[in-house]
């Protein structure tokens, strides 16, 4: 099945071996092994230790490793190790300019992180860059730059969330919301989720292991959807053998157009039933 799922990535520190090896058991549909934020400079070389290591493991999902960022002292040998080791992708942090990451030719998947004002601003130039696979946004850095005050509902910075999710869809890439930092609460987590995926989002970046579940099933398709996804798709169909160029189906129009959406819906679906539990 083509479809893939990021509805939950888990951001890993790699100085935490207990961790790293603890998230091979958790549903997260992606894993991402941190080497820039999470991780102090005194333990930059043993966290990459960590991440080669861990990057010869048998994983269920896709693997990939946030490497420091340009002109940091540990960028050389973050992308050498981690591109030799046959990582996944590349999250790239702070990007603002869309000539750095063509010119990397590392022949991966690139996640660029979406984090500053400048950053929002190009996000069309560098969702449009080959080999970037997705753009990851990143709140927290990008609420210091523009100075806002904290927001349940994140309205300083909805503009910024939105530009990123068009960004990404204009050029056919997978947008990640950011991080929800407080792990005490669950439903501000679940709200955020549904924020994110109302706005656009393929899936949201997680802290926890205890937000994974929350997330999948944020972004993930329920039995119900499903079900209705299906009838949508045979009242389209019967339309269709009957010659009718459109359906309805509880008094609503449907076309081509959503037809195609319930195929992916029904995708999406079957995806996650079969993904490792």
């Amino acid at each position: 099945m083509s479809v893939k799922l990021w509805r939950s990535v888990l951001y890993v520190p790699g100085d935490k071996p207990r961790a790293i090896e603890k998230a091979r058991t958790l549903r997260a549909d992606a894993v991402i092994l941190d080497l820039e934020d999470a991780v102090a400079p005194e333990h930059k070389d043993a966290a990459r230790g960590n991440v080669k290591e861990a990057l010869a493991w048998r994983w269920p999902g896709p693997l990939l490793v946030r490497v420091n960022g340009l002109g940091t002292p540990w960028e050389h040998a973050d992308r050498e190790m981690a591109l030799l080791a046959g990582v996944d992708g590349l999250v790239l942090p702070k990007v603002e300019d869309p000539a750095t990451v063509r010119e990397l030719h590392l022949r991966v998947p690139l996640w660029p992180m979406i984090e500053t004002p400048l950053g929002v601003l190009r996000a069309p130039e560098i969702a449009a860059v080959p080999g970037v696979a997705g753009l990851i946004m990143g709140a927290n850095d990008l609420a210091r730059a523009l100075r806002t005050r904290p927001h349940a509902e994140r309205l300083p910075l909805l503009h910024a969330l939105s530009a990123v999710v068009l960004a990404a869809r204009a050029h056919g890439k997978v947008p990640l919301d950011a991080v929800f930092n407080d792990v005490r609460d669950p439903q501000g987590f679940i709200r955020e989720c549904e924020q994110g995926r109302t706005l656009g989002f393929a899936g949201k970046t997680v802290i926890h292991p205890n937000q994974v579940e929350l997330a999948n099933a944020a972004f993930g398709v329920t039995d119900a959807e499903a079900d209705e996804a299906r009838a949508r798709l045979a009242a389209w169909e019967q339309a269709r053998t009957e010659g009718r160029s459109v359906a309805t189906y509880q008094g609503a129009l449907i076309e081509q157009m959503h037809a195609d959406e319930a195929q992916e819906t029904l995708e999406r679906w079957e995806r996650a039933r079969s993904a490792p539990r």
